[in-house]
């Protein structure tokens, strides 16, 4: 029975310090999580805008150029 409750207090404490590790790791690298998890949604958008573009129709080369003279 004591070595049961050692057992539940050492893994206690082990999710704490776990825990406590997760926490100041995200604080001391909050810049490069925030980059990361950019980099995924950009990922994501263009995935779905690359889903969305295969529901279309094809366009001509001229035609994108046309578009985009018109735009300026």
């Amino acid at each position: 029975m004591i070595e049961m409750a050692r057992t539940a207090l050492t893994e206690d404490a082990l999710k704490e310090a776990l825990k406590e590790a997760l926490t100041e790791t995200l604080q001391e690298q909050r810049k490069l999580f925030h980059d990361v998890f950019a980099e995924v949604l950009e990922d994501f958008a263009l995935a779905e805008a690359i889903r969305e573009g295969q529901k279309t129709k094809h366009a001509t080369r001229e035609e994108v150029f046309r578009v985009l003279r018109n735009r300026r």
